[in-house]
């Protein structure tokens, strides 16, 4: 499950990982449980989060026809940005 801490909202991803070492985030559970399928990644770049703190490479993932940010960090949690 998830864990709130500060602003950042950790969750349970699934990834697939590939032979050449990249990773692609297949679905997100959000901290009530519910399942959201990342339909695609638009964007791979090494980025501060600037509402929560901290660094680590944001995906920029589309969920839902929305564009999402989610983090993922060099202690191997994800999190995303908690709307303040």
């Amino acid at each position: 499950m998830s864990e709130r801490i500060g602003y950042k909202v950790y969750v349970d991803v699934a990834v697939q990982y590939f032979a050449d070492g990249r990773i692609r985030p297949l679905w997100l559970e959000w901290e009530d449980g519910r399942k959201y399928e990342i339909t695609r990644v638009k964007k791979i770049e090494r980025c501060a989060s600037r509402r929560a703190g901290g660094a680590g490479i944001m995906y920029t993932c589309v969920i839902s026809g929305k564009d999402v940010h989610l983090f993922y960090e060099e202690n191997n949690r994800w999190f995303l940005e908690a709307k303040s």
